[in-house]
């Protein structure tokens, strides 16, 4: 979960940074805003992907315990 709230994180640094590169007019931190969304989305996604392969893990755990 730590890691899914550290993209959402990220993703808002993103936003803040590309505004305000907007509004001063810095095309560099404008980019550098939006890679930090795209880098806060994959690692959201990674972390959504990562609890998913655990709750097919523990329930296939749990198949293989039923007699």
């Amino acid at each position: 979960m730590a890691e899914k709230a550290k993209g959402k994180m990220e993703q808002a640094k993103g936003k803040a940074k590309e505004a305000a590169g907007k509004v001063t007019g810095s095309e560099r931190m404008e980019a550098e805003g939006e890679m930090d969304q795209i880098k806060g989305k994959a690692r959201e996604t990674a972390a959504k992907a990562e609890e998913q392969a655990r709750g097919v893990n523990d329930s296939l755990r749990g198949r293989r315990q039923k007699p």
